[in-house]
């Protein structure tokens, strides 16, 4: 029997949890006398990795509300530290989180593990000293976007794309007519998908907004139909009845008319199964005027990032308002008009940029390959 291959992750929020338990599941498969531990969720435990620290305790937005947190994630920090120095991995994977995961790849660098980072932090668009951690500290940097990949190769880095790992989210185990019948729906009126976070935080300055938006959608369109996208991690509070909850947002998407969704990784889901979208985002004051000092980007939604155009329209702070979202929204929900029909062409022009199918399974050879 081959010696065991231990694997330290690193996930700190709910997207990074879902691409954890896939990575793992596919080293598994590749590798099976393979052992996993770290910091995940309960997506990461249900493949088999040992939890040091769930993502529940990890996952902070904005800048005001991670300076609050600071003393226990001081104390997670050294905690992790001293996991990853006793159980000597093979390899540490990283995956996302950069303000933790780049620190600890810069600690545990006199160890001589190496590191393997998957979902890169966004140089490109804030913080581009990191660039110097990056090149020193990750010896197998994993981009999913191809155009990373130049602007990296341009700071002389070299980064593997794979393609985006989203592209192997196809397989849903329910058919339309079965999720239409659970859910009580009728394919002859419009469905509006409400996905307004899966912080907290997100949804404690989103909702409101999106709660006063669907009341005033209702009473002008009776026959209207709402499905929130809602993770288990959050609460939200005053759903009204019509609402129809449902956990899996993807399965949403594929039947949903249009969307309604916090900026992030769900925009992108909404690329990938071409759903004419609008993009909100709202956070501290102080947060956003520090987000406007540090970055220099044109949009907020990657979506946009990608194209260098506006693709899906975006409402950010104090512009995500009900009046500027439902002008944009109308035309979105009509079958025919030019507005939709334009949007989807243009998504489809992302689809074929993200690459193909079997992302996972590269990465894990390509992890697997460096041992």
């Amino acid at each position: 029997m081959s010696k065991i291959k231990k694997f330290f992750i690193i996930a700190g929020e709910s997207s990074g949890d879902f691409h954890g338990a896939k990575l793992i599941n596919r080293i598994k498969a590749l590798e099976p006398n393979s052992s996993f531990m770290g910091h995940g969720g309960n997506l990461m435990k249900s493949e088999g990795m040992l939890i040091l620290e769930h993502i529940n305790s990890l996952s902070i937005m904005g800048f005001t509300e991670v300076i609050k947190h600071l003393p226990r994630l001081r104390i997670i920090f050294k905690k992790t530290i001293k996991a990853i120095e006793k159980s000597k991995p093979n390899r540490v994977i990283l995956i996302d989180y950069p303000g933790f995961n780049l620190r600890i790849a810069k600690k545990i660098f006199h160890l001589n593990i190496p590191v393997s980072y998957f979902i890169l932090p966004q140089v490109w668009a804030w913080k581009k000293n990191r660039i110097k951690l990056i090149k020193k500290y990750i010896d197998h940097p994993i981009s999913i976007f191809k155009f990373e990949t130049s602007w990296f190769l341009k700071n002389k880095i070299n980064v593997d794309f794979f393609g985006h790992p989203l592209l192997d989210q196809r397989h849903l185990n329910e058919t339309s007519k079965s999720f239409f019948t659970r859910h009580d729906l009728t394919i002859e009126h419009p469905i509006l998908l409400l996905l307004p976070g899966s912080r907290q935080q997100e949804i404690n300055y989103h909702w409101p907004i999106f709660l006063s938006l669907i009341k005033i959608i209702k009473k002008k369109n009776p026959n209207f139909q709402f499905i929130l996208g809602k993770s288990d991690t959050v609460k939200i509070l005053d759903i009204p009845d019509y609402v129809k909850i449902e956990n899996n947002a993807n399965k949403a998407m594929v039947v949903s008319t249009a969307a309604i969704t916090a900026s992030g990784t769900a925009t992108l889901e909404c690329a990938i199964e071409e759903l004419p979208t609008i993009v909100c985002y709202k956070m501290s004051s102080i947060s956003w005027i520090i987000a406007k000092y540090l970055t220099n980007l044109k949009y907020s939604s990657i979506v946009n990032i990608i194209a260098d155009k506006e693709i899906f329209p975006e409402f950010l702070q104090n512009k995500m308002n009900t009046n500027l979202i439902l002008k944009k929204l109308k035309p979105l929900l009509a079958a025919n008009s030019i507005e939709r029909k334009t949007m989807i062409e243009d998504l489809q022009q992302i689809k074929i940029s993200l690459g193909n199918p079997g992302v996972y399974d590269r990465i894990a050879k390509s992890i697997i390959k460096r041992h």
